[in-house]
């Protein structure tokens, strides 16, 4: 290798790990404050009682044993006696992820139009977990 490709290498390499460094010693205000805030801040929130339709409800409780941001969701989400049962769930940057017979759920906030459910339409504080299956308060 001649000098000239040896040198243009070197100082590629080198401008290389300084703008690296450079960019990650500084991470910019909005990243910082996220990275600090738990999850569970806004699921604190939602702890309490929820109603969907029919008689449908979501009750969200902390679950203190097992540490900020784990949850207990009870809930019955169908008209049928076994669409019934309580789940733990864990908070995520969307929401809280819990699982159940059914497959793996995200709940998430929303409006009474997200829940694509007509009786909730002009409902505005709701937590969704699909549609077609969503708690509002009023």
């Amino acid at each position: 290798m001649d000098k000239a490709a040896l040198a243009l290498i070197t100082v590629l390499l080198i401008s290389g790990c300084s703008s690296n460094t450079a960019s990650s010693s500084a991470p910019a205000p909005d990243t910082a404050t996220e990275q600090h805030q738990p999850h569970h801040q806004l699921a604190d929130q939602w702890i309490g009682r929820w109603t969907g339709v029919e008689g449908l409800f979501l009750d969200i409780s902390k679950n203190e044993p097992a540490g900020p941001g784990h949850y207990l969701l009870e809930m019955q989400y169908g008209l049928d006696a076994d669409q019934r049962g309580t789940f733990e769930g864990q908070a995520t940057v969307e929401g809280i992820r819990f699982n159940r017979e059914d497959g793996q759920h995200l709940l998430r906030a929303g409006d009474g139009e997200a829940t694509g459910m007509k009786w909730l339409l002009e409902k505005e504080d709701c937590l969704i977990v699909k549609t077609g299956e969503g708690y509002c308060r009023d």
